[in-house]
């Protein structure tokens, strides 16, 4: 009787440790996440500079990231496919690329709910064309 209370004293403490550094992992990485989301600043792109073609660009900020195809024909965005968006709550901000179509800009009105997403998004394009810039 006394081994099995052990043996189960020493399950609960390795459960116990577990949760702890898991945890710990966590939230660890929320907070870096948010850091990064704070401080993240989307860049417009000089349109004039960029060639035609079709750009692949992504983002990734651990607990959301994006990548999108971005189509330039004429200087101009002419399409913005969202090729992946992981997320929790921003599926909202999936209306991006197509603000970013109309306005030919990055300067676009985050998605009131979905603003980490949206910024994520936003910089996921930003990604495709800043390097094309020539």
């Amino acid at each position: 009787m006394l081994n099995v209370k052990k043996i189960l004293l020493g399950v609960v403490c390795l459960i116990v440790i577990t949760v702890i550094i898991v945890g710990g992992k966590y939230l660890i990485s929320v907070r870096n996440y948010q850091t990064t989301i704070r401080g993240l600043t989307i860049n417009n792109v000089d349109l004039s500079k960029i060639s035609d073609g079709k750009y692949i660009g992504s983002y990734d900020v651990n607990l959301i990231s994006a990548k999108v195809s971005v189509t330039v024909k004429n200087h101009k965005i002419e399409n913005i496919d969202l090729l992946e968006h992981k997320t929790d709550r921003g599926k909202p901000a999936e209306v991006i690329p197509s603000m970013v179509v109309k306005a030919q800009s990055l300067q676009v009105d985050t998605v009131s709910g979905a603003t980490n997403s949206s910024k994520t998004i936003l910089k996921a394009i930003e990604n495709a064309l800043k390097p094309n810039q020539k």
